[in-house]
């Protein structure tokens, strides 16, 4: 059973899920001619939030391990996609989940994988 700050870790992952997921469904299904690689991204990040918030509520070992692999695959995304939109920012005519480092979600995409990994070490 998840508790203290596991669960509001596990809160702010299926927030984020549920962010990103209906974000990325809806700009697939209506424009995705506009921005595909922006869309894509934002899909592929509620993904990688589903496997990290799965692992947390699972708990054990195993499922510790791969939701540290998660947070580290996301860590690396916020950080290339933020990177990429600042250097770049005709690649994208519209925003994801993680552009900018994640200033649409106040953030929290880049500090959200940084506390889970430093919890998920403290849990061991």
């Amino acid at each position: 059973m998840v508790s203290g700050p596991g669960l509001l870790l596990v809160w702010l992952y299926g927030v984020m899920v549920v962010g990103a997921l209906s974000r990325s469904l809806y700009q697939i299904s209506t424009e995705f001619d506009r921005a595909p690689l922006a869309y894509s991204l934002s899909a592929a990040a509620a993904v990688v939030y589903a496997f990290i918030t799965y692992a947390l509520v699972r708990g054990g070992e195993a499922a510790r391990k791969v939701a540290r692999v998660c947070c580290a695959v996301e860590l690396a995304g916020v950080l290339a996609v933020g990177t990429w939109t600042l250097v770049r920012p005709e690649s994208f005519p519209d925003a994801t989940v993680w552009s900018d480092f994640g200033m649409g979600y106040l953030f929290i995409p880049v500090v959200l994988p940084v506390t889970g990994m430093l919890w998920l070490r403290h849990r061991r």
